[in-house]
C-alpha cells in the first residue's frame, strides 16, 4: 500500500467543501415578495433596484440588467459602435462567450496572448495586431483577478478604441482601489449559476456613459427609448429583459458579497502563503501590487518539472484522491470548434484585415495561453474559498504530500 492516498493511503481531507448558491433564507423572502406582487416581468421594482445595487457597489454611474452575460457582452460592444468587418481584441483564455459575441456582433475576434503568470491579457503583444479595422478590447479579468487595465487604457486612448471589461467572473474585483466594471467604457457581468451572484442566469452592463447606458437600454427593451410611448420602437432591439425573479436573487446575492467577497480574499492569501512551500505550485498572479480577485476560480500555475516530470492529469487525478478536488480549465478559444472549423468560420461574412482576408484561427499560436491550458494550469472553484482556514492547509498539504511521494507515480 503506498502512502498516497491514490495509491491506498489515507486522504489528508476527508471533509466536504461548500456547497453553492448558499442556503439563505433571503433568496426565499425577496422570491416571495415578487410572487406577491403579481409584478414577474415589466413594470417590477427589482430589476432597477439589482441594477441600482450594482452601479453603487462598483463605483458606475448606469446599469442595465438583462438576460445572461453573454448578451451583456454582445450589447457592449454594439452599444459602443463595433459592427461587422470591425476587428475585436481577446485573449484566447477564457470562456468561449468572450469571443462569440464578437461574431454577433459581426466582427471578428483577434487573439492576444496571455501573461504565463497572470493569465490576462498581455498588454505588451495588444499593439502589433491593430488595424485600422480594429474597433475595441475586451479586458478580462480571469478569474476574478484584474487585468493590466492602465496598460490598456492607454493603448485603447492612443489608437480610439473601446475598452469592454468582462467582468463575468470579477464581481467586486478591486485594480488599484477601484472596483472593475466601471473602468472601461463598459463592463459586462454575469450572473450564471456558478457565479459568485447568481441568479441561475442574468447579466448586467455597467457604464459611465449616458450614450452607451441609453443605447444598451433601448436595445435590452426591443429598440425601445426611455423616454417614448410602449410601442414606440426607434431601433434594432431585442427582448434581452432580466425578469423580476432572476433580479430579485441579484439583490440578495449582492447584500450577501461584501462578506463572501472577503472570505474567499482571505482564504487566497492564506493558500498563496502555505503554497510557498510547495515547489513548482503558485496562485494566479496579480497585475499590481493591492489588486484584490474576486476569486471566482482559484487558478494555480503547475510545473511538472518540479513533480519529477509528472503530468498536470496525474496530478490531478492524485490530487482529487486526496479530497482535493481541481480541474484542467480552458482550452484557447482558437482550438474551438467554432473556431477551428473550416466550415463554421465560413459564417464569418467578410475579409477582415488582420488574417489577410480570411479567417483562419488554424494558423493562430498563443504560446504561453497553450502552455497552461496544455499542462502548466489547473483551477478551483470559488465555493472552494468559501471552507475554513484548515481547507487551505489542507490543499497546501496535499499537493507537498504528492510532491514527497511522488516517487508512487512515476
Amino acid at each position: 500500500m503506498g502512502v498516497l492516498a491514490i495509491n491506498g493511503g489515507n486522504p489528508v481531507r476527508t471533509d466536504g467543501w461548500p456547497s453553492w448558491p448558499p442556503n439563505d433564507p433571503g433568496f426565499l423572502a425577496n422570491l416571495t415578495e415578487v410572487i406577491e406582487s403579481g409584478l414577474w416581468g415589466t413594470g417590477g421594482v427589482w430589476t432597477d433596484r439589482a441594477a441600482e445595487m450594482m452601479a453603487e457597489h462598483h463605483g458606475s454611474e448606469y446599469a442595465v440588467a438583462l438576460a445572461n452575460g453573454t448578451t451583456a457582452l454582445e450589447m457592449a460592444l454594439r452599444a459602443l459602435g463595433v459592427s461587422v468587418g470591425d476587428e475585436v481584441i481577446v485573449p484566447p483564455y477564457t470562456f468561449v462567450a468572450t469571443a462569440t459575441s464578437v461574431v454577433a456582433s459581426g466582427a471578428v475576434p483577434v487573439f492576444v496572448d496571455i501573461d504565463a503568470d497572470t493569465f490576462n491579457i498581455d498588454p505588451s503583444k495588444i499593439e502589433e495586431v491593430i488595424t485600422e479595422r480594429t474597433s475595441a478590447i475586451i479586458a478580462v479579468h480571469i478569474g476574478g483577478s484584474p487585468a493590466d487595465m492602465d496598460a490598456i487604457m492607454a493603448i485603447a486612448k492612443k489608437h480610439g478604441l473601446a475598452v469592454i471589461e468582462d467582468c463575468a467572473q470579477a464581481h467586486g474585483a478591486i485594480y488599484k482601489g477601484k472596483k472593475v466594471g466601471a473602468i472601461g467604457d463598459a463592463g459586462a457581468f454575469s450572473f450564471q449559476s456558478s457565479k459568485n451572484v447568481t441568479s441561475g442566469e442574468g447579466g448586467m452592463v455597467l457604464t459611465n456613459s449616458r450614450e452607451v447606458y441609453q443605447k444598451t437600454w433601448s436595445m435590452v427593451n426591443v429598440g425601445r427609448v426611455q423616454d417614448g410611448e410602449w410601442y414606440d420602437h426607434r431601433v434594432m432591439g431585442w427582448n434581452y429583459r432580466l425578469t423580476q425573479f432572476q433580479a430579485a436573487l441579484i439583490c440578495r446575492g449582492m447584500e450577501l458579497l461584501p462578506e463572501l467577497f472577503e472570505m474567499r480574499a482571505r482564504n487566497g492569501d492564506i493558500l498563496r502563503e502555505r503554497l510557498v512551500d510547495v515547489d513548482g505550485i503558485e496562485l494566479q498572479k496579480l497585475t499590481a501590487k493591492g489588486n484584490v480577485s474576486a476569486f471566482h476560480l482559484y487558478i494555480f500555475r503547475y510545473d511538472p518539472d518540479a513533480f519529477g516530470g509528472l503530468s498536470r492529469d496525474a496530478f490531478l487525478s492524485a490530487l482529487g484522491a486526496e479530497g482535493v478536488g481541481a480541474s484542467r480549465g480552458y482550452n484557447p478559444l482558437y482550438r474551438e470548434g467554432i473556431f477551428a472549423d473550416s466550415v463554421h468560420l465560413e459564417q464569418f461574412p467578410f475579409a477582415p484585415r488582420y488574417y489577410d482576408g480570411q479567417v483562419d484561427y488554424s494558423k493562430v499560436s498563443c504560446p504561453a495561453c497553450e502552455q497552461r491550458c496544455d499542462a502548466g494550469s489547473f483551477w478551483m472553484p470559488q465555493r472552494t474559498g468559501l471552507a475554513d482556514e484548515q481547507a487551505m492547509v489542507d490543499i497546501a498539504d496535499a499537493c507537498l504530500k504528492i510532491q514527497q511521494n511522488v516517487g508512487e507515480l512515476l
